[in-house]
Formats: structure tokens, sequence, C-alpha cells
């Protein structure tokens, strides 16, 4: 007699059934933080490449008006809320400069404000991309051994149906879920892992690109602010 998968499951002991509920909860979850962080890093990509692009010509030209504007008008971009808040640190120290003169701020520092703005926000905009990836991570390394538990409790059951003639029809639905338990943890474990992989991936390569592109604009910064 065949069993498939919903009959197995159907058949199963409660702490089995339970078993393959949780993974399935995990697996879901999964699911949408992968989809989730997929979308949210393509359009942060595409938007700090279109930030970018513009960028450099506002700052070769001195145009940092027209650089903040552009900022702010890629609110989904880590790059430019980075620049953006360098931009508004910049602003908001020389304005104390020009108006209250070099002597009266004490031992202000413009190009160390804008550097400090910077750091600020690229670690808070770090902590933003990796949203989500505790949990992946998590889910890839206890599928594992939650699928186990099923697989020793469903072995435990077959074991118990070893009586007297015992036949493969009788012990067959027990081996199965206990299968059934091991294959769906790898399963979920292996998707975890593979998003888990992935997003950590994607978010060194936009903090890389927050870096360099605060290096550089610190770098006008300091022309600016030492002139």
């Amino acid at each position: 007699m065949e069993h498939s998968f919903v009959d197995v499951l159907k058949e199963a002991s409660i702490l089995v059934q339970i078993t393959m509920g949780v993974m399935a909860g995990m697996s879901i979850y999964t699911l949408y933080r992968a989809f989730e962080r997929v979308i949210t890093y393509s359009s942060a990509s595409d938007q700090t490449v279109s930030f970018v692009l513009g960028l450099r010509n506002h700052l070769k030209s001195h145009r940092f008006d027209d650089a903040l504007k552009a900022a702010d008008s890629h609110p989904k971009s880590p790059v430019a809320k980075v620049i953006g808040s360098g931009l508004r640190a910049f602003a908001q120290g020389r304005e104390a400069l020009d108006k209250q003169g070099p002597h009266d701020v004490g031992e202000f520092d413009l190009v160390d404000s804008v550097n400090r703005a910077l750091e600020r926000v690229k670690e808070r905009e770090t902590s933003g991309l990796r949203k989500g990836l505790a949990g992946l991570g998590t889910v890839a390394t206890t599928t594992p051994f939650i699928g186990l538990f099923g697989t020793v409790i469903g072995i435990i059951n077959a074991f118990a149906l070893l009586k007297g003639n015992a036949t493969i029809e009788v012990i067959g639905p027990a081996i199965a879920e206990a299968l059934y338990a091991t294959a769906f943890g790898l399963v979920v474990a292996i998707i975890a892992a593979i998003a888990f992989n992935y997003c950590t991936n994607r978010v060194e390569e936009m903090t890389v690109d927050m870096n360099d592109i605060a290096s550089e604009f610190l770098d006008v910064i300091l022309r600016e602010g030492r002139s």
C-alpha cells in the first residue's frame, strides 16, 4: 500500500506533526525574508547607481544643495542616506562658522563633524541591511536538528510497532514519517543557507560601496573645509 506525504503526516504521531509544523513555519519565514531582502537590495542597488552618477557631477560643480536634494530623492539607497547626512552636517557646520565665526565655536572641526555624521549613518544603514539575516542563519543551522528530532521520534515509533509478526505495512508509515522529517529539515536548511549567504554577500557589497563613496565625499569636504 502506497502512502503519500499527506497520508503519512495524518498518521504520524503528534510529536512528529508538531515538528513538521514548526519546520513548515520556518520555511514560510525563510521564503518571506529571502524575497523581502532580494527586493530591498535590488531597489537599493538601482537607486544607488542613479544617485552616484549624479553625485559626482554635483560635487565637481560644488552644487552641494543639488547633491542634498538628489540624496533626499533616493530614500531607498543606503549610500544616498549616508551622503545626505554628511551634506547636512557640512551645511550646518558652514552656517555655524559663517554666522558665529571660527573663534566663537571653540574647537569645532567641520571635517571631523562630517566624518562623524557619515560613520553614524553607515552603522545604522549596515544594521538595516542585515535585518532578518540572523533569522535566516538560525533557520539554516537549526532545521536539520529539528528534522533529526522528528526522525528519532519516527524510528522510536517504528520500533514500538515491532511486535510479533509485524510487516512492512505496519511499520512502514513510522519509517516514512522519520524519513520525511529528515528530508524536510534538510530542504528548509539548504534554502535558508543559500538565502543567508546571498544576502550576506549583498550586504558586504553595499557596505563597500558606502565606504568608498563616503571616502570620496570626505575628500571633497576636506578640500572645501580647509579652504
